[in-house]
């Protein structure tokens, strides 16, 4: 098939050129020679090359790859279709479920709370939640599968940001209970309650280990998202819209899309363990469509929730690699991203999924490059998201790198660490 792939720098630039604004972008993505900011041209544009060759060979429906250096942008990449079967091509300014890239922007609304002196994370949870004072855990037992004992110690704010609260996402031992609630996985688009009552609900339920005591990704960054409402008084996509969204002019970032900007979002495709790139038969399930569009618009999951763009998140991510800043806001202190920068996590309940990697509150944290073994730098920070996303912030370096899919499952891709080995060897 022909393939709409775009550099876009000639059009972006005569956009700028002219003081107009590309589908109400904030400013205009505009890409600068990468020599001028340390990177070589030839090698950059070797991203786009190999993310051509994914979508030609049927191994990826369309991406978009942003790569920001000293605070310019170095590449951006615009490959194959938002839609395949409609042949509408991929945008720059494409629509994506970020899923677990929320993550960061509710950990960070968390320590805006904590700045203006509404909450410290290592209050107990249930001084906001009181249904948390005194929760449960389940522990395997050989001949009754598993027993319930309750928890040594109330659960923190800070466990919830570093994931070690003892919440998962209703998976474990504990299955049969979790989904006999409703509360199962970590998809919230169709739910028609709000969020604070899912996560009151959550409470009565037992948790998969100590707190403290393990590192358990689960439902923390929501139960911290109904946390914020209670503390801040407003719903959390009010409070995000005021914190983090309006000062960042993220123009594109929702939980639940207005119906103009509908034909902008990314369908989402499976690749199957045969190879083959499928779109979902179930519009509605988290694997499928969802419920982004036509759904409930009830739920605002703080772990999960946001639909956003590659230039939207990126102006988020910038701010963080700016200790805070951007444009002349402050929307984070210095010392408060430092905070959440560095590795929380004790030896008990160290990183299960990489070596040589640890967490910090809200994102993973790179420890040691020769246990991680790929190309990276101490200090490296970032996560993902289910629907084949990812980001990294790489402060040393002074980078910033964005790539957003829509494929779940993405069974045997690569996408993710070629496009991080295409970045390093690009520096200069």
């Amino acid at each position: 098939m022909t393939l709409p792939t775009r550099r876009l720098t000639l059009v972006v630039s005569l956009i700028a050129l002219l003081g107009l604004s590309s589908s109400g972008l904030a400013k205009p993505l505009v890409p600068v020679e990468p020599e001028s900011v340390g990177i070589s041209s030839e090698r950059i544009s070797r991203i786009d090359s190999v993310f051509e060759e994914y979508v030609e060979s049927g191994k990826l429906p369309g991406a978009v790859s942003l790569v920001i250096r000293k605070g310019e942008v170095a590449q951006l990449g615009v490959y194959g279709y938002r839609d395949v079967e409609g042949k509408m091509p991929m945008e720059e300014d494409t629509i994506f479920r970020i899923a677990s890239q929320t993550k960061a922007l509710t950990s960070v609304g968390i320590m805006i709370l904590q700045e203006e002196g509404k909450l410290l994370i290592s209050d107990p949870v249930s001084k906001y939640l009181p249904e948390y004072e005194k929760t449960t855990v389940a522990v395997p037992h050989p001949d009754l599968g598993y027993i319930v004992v309750p928890a040594k110690r109330q659960i923190t704010i800070r466990d919830l940001l570093t994931h070690t609260s003892g919440v998962g996402y209703g998976w474990g031992i504990v299955e049969d209970e979790w989904k006999a609630a409703g509360i199962h996985g970590w998809y919230f688009a169709d739910r028609d309650e709000p969020i604070r009552e899912t996560v009151r609900r959550m409470a009565e339920l037992p948790f998969e280990s100590q707190p403290g005591e393990k590192f358990v990704y689960g439902y923390n960054t929501d139960i911290l998202g109904a946390l914020i409402e209670v503390a801040s008084g407003q719903s959390l996509d009010e409070f995000l819209k005021d914190r983090l969204f309006d000062p960042l002019a993220m123009v594109d970032t929702h939980f639940y899309l207005p119906t103009d900007k509908a034909d902008r979002l990314a369908t989402v495709y499976a690749m199957r363990e045969d190879g083959e790139l499928k779109r979902s038969p179930d519009e509605s399930a988290m694997e499928g469509q969802g419920g982004y569009v036509e759904g409930p618009r009830m739920s605002f999951s703080g772990g999960a929730g946001l639909l956003s763009t590659a230039h939207d998140y990126s102006r988020f991510l910038q701010m963080l690699l700016n200790e805070g800043e951007f444009e002349g806001k402050q929307i984070l202190s210095r010392k408060s991203m430092e905070l959440m920068s560095v590795n929380h996590l004790p030896k008990v309940a160290a990183f299960p999924w990489e070596s040589g990697t640890g967490f910090g509150l809200g994102f993973r944290v790179v420890l040691d490059m020769g246990q991680k073994g790929e190309l990276s730098s101490v200090g490296e920070y970032g996560w993902g998201g289910a629907y084949h996303s990812t980001y990294w912030i790489d402060p040393t370096e002074e980078l910033v790198v964005v790539y957003f899919t829509q494929v779940i499952p993405a069974d045997g891709l690569d996408d993710h660490a070629k496009l991080r080995a295409l970045v390093y060897q690009a520096l200069e």
